[in-house]
């Protein structure tokens, strides 16, 4: 009775149309490149992390970190969005809400996969977080909290599947919150370094909300307009009105986020630590300069806002491409934070300790980011074709 239960709920939320061969084709490569990508970061377990992995004592973390605050942030994003739209359920991008929710909760498995192979012992990680809890540590904030959200978000999904409409908006509200706060500690494991002082102060929380907010914008119109693409469907006015809402909180946001990127680095010339200075010109003129000017700057702010003035909100194609190009200089902005951050030495003058460490992300390291990169795009399709019925409908409020 169950099993008959759930094939009749799948019969209802399933879009048959993309039961294609090329859709097939399409998923079967994304679940290689997961079994291949993340399997490199499983090798580690077997190799040794410091064997596959190009840290060192020096630079600790790297290409991994950036990539799992890169998913998690989006995630974020996409929660606090589609929480929004639930409770108000009156605003127009109420209507794609409800594929936030879903893309939300792949982002953050995205999150996970490449967190996952990245530290020596998960398990201890899940096993201590409840035996062994630490309130003082930002760390067991962030994972308890983006445990809670995940979970939430897949209660809220599930009650958007089966109608449960207030159990959906209930759970969705607590773990936009929740997802809120773990972004906040997720800032805060960097801000709290004093030993860091490219990271330390109390501007990387907000600097991540403020991300969060871009990067959940750029994301809702980039898979809003490819899940019509993938169909070779026009969109309902209220979908193309839903996607133009998000395109201008992505143009005020980018708007904001830009400002505050010229804040941060300045502040270190104007009275700030002399290492703080020496990791902020390695963004402006130093190894991270062509990371930073040409795909942060000119490639993930500059251009996108060109794209958007040029489309006046209402071309979806060129408003996708400029989500598209603000989540890429995302990407190399949470790459080049953390790699700023640990470039410099703690001891420099001392001992001939280099200006700048050396690093460069090995073959296992961007072998991971691709299998988490295509988990996300497995799951986007996944979605689609499981879901779709249900990422248009609007009265589940």
């Amino acid at each position: 009775m169950a099993s008959n239960s759930i094939t009749n709920l799948f019969n209802q939320t399933q879009d048959t149309s993309l039961a294609t061969p090329g859709m097939n084709r399409a998923s079967f490569f994304f679940l290689i490149l997961i079994v291949l990508g993340l399997g490199c970061g499983v090798s580690s377990f077997i190799f040794g992390h410091d064997k596959v992995y190009n840290y060192t004592r020096e630079v600790p973390w790297g290409l991994l970190i950036s990539t799992y605050a890169f998913w998690a942030i989006t995630s974020t994003g996409l929660c606090i969005y589609a929480a929004i739209s639930h409770i108000f359920g009156g605003t127009k991008m109420s209507i794609i809400s409800n594929r936030m929710v879903w893309m939300s909760i792949i982002c953050i498995l995205g999150a996970f996969a490449t967190i996952g192979v990245e530290i020596a012992s998960p398990h201890r990680m899940l096993i201590y977080n409840i035996l062994s809890p630490n309130p003082t540590s930002n760390i067991w904030w962030m994972g308890t909290l983006y445990g809670m959200a995940v979970g939430c978000m897949i209660i809220e999904f599930f009650g958007i599947v089966t109608g449960l409409a207030r159990i959906a908006v209930i759970l969705g509200t607590i773990g936009a919150i929740a997802e809120v706060l773990a972004n906040s500690c997720l800032g805060g494991v960097f801000a709290t370094l004093p030993s860091r002082p490219y990271w330390y102060g109390g501007q990387l929380p907000i600097y991540f909300l403020t991300a969060a907010f871009l990067s959940g914008a750029a994301a809702t119109v980039l898979f809003n307009h490819l899940a019509y693409k993938i169909r070779g469907q026009e969109m309902s006015q209220a979908v193309k009105d839903g996607i133009k809402s998000a395109g201008k909180a992505m143009t005020l946001v980018l708007i904001l986020y830009s400002v505050a990127t010229f804040w941060r680095l300045i502040m270190y010339f104007v009275g700030g630590s002399e290492l703080g200075r020496i990791a902020a010109a390695a963004l402006i003129s130093g190894p991270l300069s062509v990371n930073f000017w040409v795909i942060e700057v000119c490639v993930g702010l500059v251009i996108p806002l060109m794209l958007i003035i040029l489309s006046r909100l209402q071309n979806t194609g060129m408003m996708a491409t400029a989500g598209l190009l603000v989540l890429i200089g995302q990407f190399v902005a949470r790459y080049d934070l953390i790699a700023g951050g640990l470039l410099v030495s703690g001891t420099l003058g001392w001992d001939n300790v280099p200006t700048y460490f050396d690093y460069v992300p090995s073959f296992f390291e961007f072998a991971v980011v691709i299998g988490s990169l295509s988990l996300v795009c497995f799951g986007f399709l996944l979605g689609e074709r499981v879901f779709g019925k249900i990422f248009t409908q609007s009265k589940h409020h």
